[in-house]
């Protein structure tokens, strides 16, 4: 799993078959700390999440995993929002 910030909506006309009435979203893949760890890429979510949110995400098969109903052909896919995040200072040594 890996954390991220949701940045954007996608908008799309038409999608494959299997991801019809699926909410994409554009997610900012973060690092522990809030910075920022790569480009902006688009993840299906699963969880109802929003801008602003911070959320986690799976990619590969896994991202396929996370649509209960059926399968899709995505490379991401948000599944779960984070509430808090602690670190103990200790163990960052």
């Amino acid at each position: 799993m890996h954390l991220a910030t949701v940045i954007g909506t996608v908008t799309a006309i038409k999608k494959y078959p299997s991801l019809l009435g699926e909410k994409l979203l554009i997610i900012q893949p973060v690092e522990y700390d809030g910075t920022k760890d790569g480009m902006p890429i688009v993840a299906v979510d699963t969880v109802q999440a929003g801008v602003g949110d911070s959320v986690y995400f799976v990619t590969g098969r896994e991202a396929s995993l996370a649509l209960k109903e059926h399968f899709a052909p995505v490379d991401a896919a948000i599944t779960g929002i984070v509430d808090e995040t602690t670190i103990e200072a200790e163990l960052l040594g």
